[in-house]
């Protein structure tokens, strides 16, 4: 006879407290999303300003800074940095409004897909944290390397 371990017959309790809670962080979630969209929304509009005025910038004599370093790739970077801002943003909404929707109609669906949608904006995070820290690594690798090769040069 097979034993069933304490997990097979656990049941997991829904306390009024712990419901007040997921509505109080679906509402902040909702907020920041929010205001997160707002600010993806000025990150396009600067990305449009840059590739218009580094264009502008770059005919200009000289150029200055803008001669290296163009409106173009300047808007390119903001436009990147915008979608990769979407993803954890939409995500952080849509948690924030199942949540709400299920605390209000008490359903186990929508509180699933509401904790489902967390799940995957803290690992869409924790993913880009990843790649940035190994970005670093690199970074600093190369910075040494480089150093290193200008000093045995002198």
């Amino acid at each position: 006879m097979e034993e069933k371990s304490h997990f097979d017959s656990f049941e997991l309790q829904f306390t009024n407290e712990a419901k007040d809670y997921l509505a109080i962080a679906g509402k902040w979630a909702t907020f920041l999303s929010i205001i997160g969209f707002i600010g993806l929304g000025f990150m396009v509009i600067g990305a449009l300003a840059m590739f218009s005025l580094g264009s502008a910038l770059g005919s200009m004599a000289g150029g200055g800074a803008m001669g290296m370093m163009s409106g173009g790739v300047l808007g390119g970077m903001y436009l990147v940095f915008a979608v990769l801002g979407f993803f954890p943003t939409l995500y952080l909404f849509k948690f924030g409004s199942k949540a709400k929707q299920a605390v209000n109609n008490s359903t186990t669906a929508e509180l699933t897909e509401s904790l489902g949608n967390l799940k995957s904006y803290f690992k869409f995070l924790g993913i880009f944290t990843i790649i940035i820290i190994v970005f670093y690594i690199i970074a600093a690798i190369a910075a040494v390397a480089i150093g290193a090769s200008a000093a045995a040069g002198m």
